[in-house]
């Protein structure tokens, strides 16, 4: 790894001073994998020059890694004819995304190429995107039950694929899968006059070709496998998704709901312009510019019941009250998100994490309205006389933020699970949604609270 650094330590230096000369030969020494990602950090003028270094017979492994800006931008350059005879060298998959990305260009370049891996991307291009079907290959091995091991190895031997395989999956006469066997069972010397339909396990999990690419590396996930078998509307194998996509999901659906939580998109990363990134940001910031606007209307509204000393002693404390309340509600939201994302929505572990989550807000309210109700009372006792009795005051306080951090704990919890159940992404919409809103009932809940007790107790 460290020579690999040093490499490209190298390669980004001779970028910078432009001697493109001495690139090449560095580039022979690297995986795809390094060279994509010393591309796609390079500045995007020098996309093309690149990538036009490479040995043709690594383009396709490189194109394949790149982010999505620096893979456009080659494209864009490149004649129908030299992408036709970079996908035709790519998995099926693969192809299929680069092709996808291409739109109006793609059928021209389909065209181009040789009909069987035509054929085979055209079938992948009809699924949707971020389904089993939009992420599957289809290099896969299906061979007849009746089979024996050697028999299958001989066959295997004979195929020309693209990817590594794990599984060999048994079909019947209608290509319906009937049982998988790991490839290293294939191999034992006692299997070997053993047929398939002897070795399977009959009861292969595997995923439909409109099944969620989210819930495809969920169940990859669940039964620790490293490829999963695709079935067609007629329960037919298609296809399977490989280790390495699965992964890709992983990475790419944890990223989403990040930056949604942050009331943003990963397309950030890719566009460096200040007005893309305004046009990520702006919709949630305008939402707690709404808020505000809210906030401002409660404070006001309350002058007319406290005189305005009271406002003035009452007002050290509402950055306490709205950022515990917010934080709380934060905490709880992204507990459900999380737990949704793993698959705990249609079971009962989202009624306990709800549970918790009062438990838990109660908890944290009481410990935290205890502590801000004792600091109330020291900073006001030890100054000049206030509108408002210290005793009086740590009460109003200490209660306010433990109600505020309680119903934030439940609300935050809630507002996922709500969103999910009206099919809604709950990551889309609950950080920001549930800050601003936790904000508002915050200060609802402290002047409210503020009222009760000087009506309950009579406090001038």
């Amino acid at each position: 790894m460290s020579d690999t650094n040093h490499i490209k330590k190298q390669i980004n230096g001779y970028i910078k001073d432009e001697l493109w000369e001495q690139i090449p030969k560095f580039f022979e020494e690297l995986h795809p994998a390094d060279i994509a990602e010393i591309i796609n950090h390079a500045p995007t003028n020098t996309y093309n020059k690149l990538f036009d270094l490479l040995a043709d017979n690594i383009k396709p492994d490189v194109l394949a890694e790149l982010e999505d800006q620096a893979e456009a931008d080659i494209l864009e350059e490149l004649t129908d004819e030299e992408i036709s005879d970079i996908v035709e060298e790519m998995a099926p998959d693969d192809a299929a995304d680069v092709l996808g990305e291409l739109e109006e260009r793609s059928e021209e370049i389909l065209d181009l190429m040789e009909d069987e891996e035509s054929d085979e991307v055209r079938e992948l291009l009809q699924y949707g995107e971020e389904t089993a079907g939009g992420i599957m290959t289809t290099d896969v091995v299906a061979v007849r039950v009746t089979m024996t091991a050697a028999e299958a190895i001989d066959y295997i031997g004979s195929l020309d694929l693209d990817e590594p395989i794990y599984y060999i999956y048994g079909v019947d006469s209608e290509e319906h899968l009937t049982g998988s066997v790991q490839l290293w069972e294939l191999l034992k010397k006692a299997n070997q006059n053993l047929t398939l339909e002897e070795l399977a396990d009959k009861e292969t999990i595997s995923v439909q070709t409109d099944t969620d690419q989210e819930d495809v590396a969920r169940i990859a996930s669940k039964y620790d496998l490293s490829s999963l078998p695709v079935l067609d509307e007629q329960n037919r194998l298609v296809g399977r998704v490989t280790v390495d996509d699965i992964l890709d999901v992983i990475e790419e659906e944890a990223s989403e709901d990040i930056f949604k939580l942050a009331g943003s998109s990963d397309s950030e990363l890719e566009d460096t312009s200040p007005l893309q990134a305004c046009k990520a940001r702006l919709p949630w910031l305008l939402i707690t510019l709404g808020t505000g606007f809210i906030s401002s209307l409660i404070l006001k509204s309350f002058i007319n019941h406290l005189s305005m000393a009271e406002i003035i002693t009452l007002s050290f404390f509402v950055p306490i009250i709205m950022a515990m309340g917010g934080n709380t509600g934060i905490q709880s939201s992204t507990l459900i998100i999380r737990g949704i994302a793993l698959g705990v929505s249609h079971s009962r572990r989202v009624t306990k994490i709800i549970i918790h989550e009062i438990i838990a807000g109660a908890t944290m309210g009481i410990i935290c309205g205890s502590t801000i109700g004792l600091w109330a009372h020291f900073i006001i006792s030890q100054g000049d006389a206030t509108a408002i009795a210290p005793s009086y005051l740590a009460l109003t306080v200490g209660i306010s933020l433990f109600c505020a951090m309680a119903f934030a704990a439940v609300f935050g919890a809630l507002v996922p699970v709500l969103l999910n159940r009206v099919k809604i992404d709950p990551a889309v919409a609950s950080g920001p949604f549930v800050s601003a809103s936790n904000d508002i009932f915050a200060l609802l809940i402290y002047y409210g609270i503020t009222l009760l007790m000087l009506n309950a107790f009579h406090v001038a």
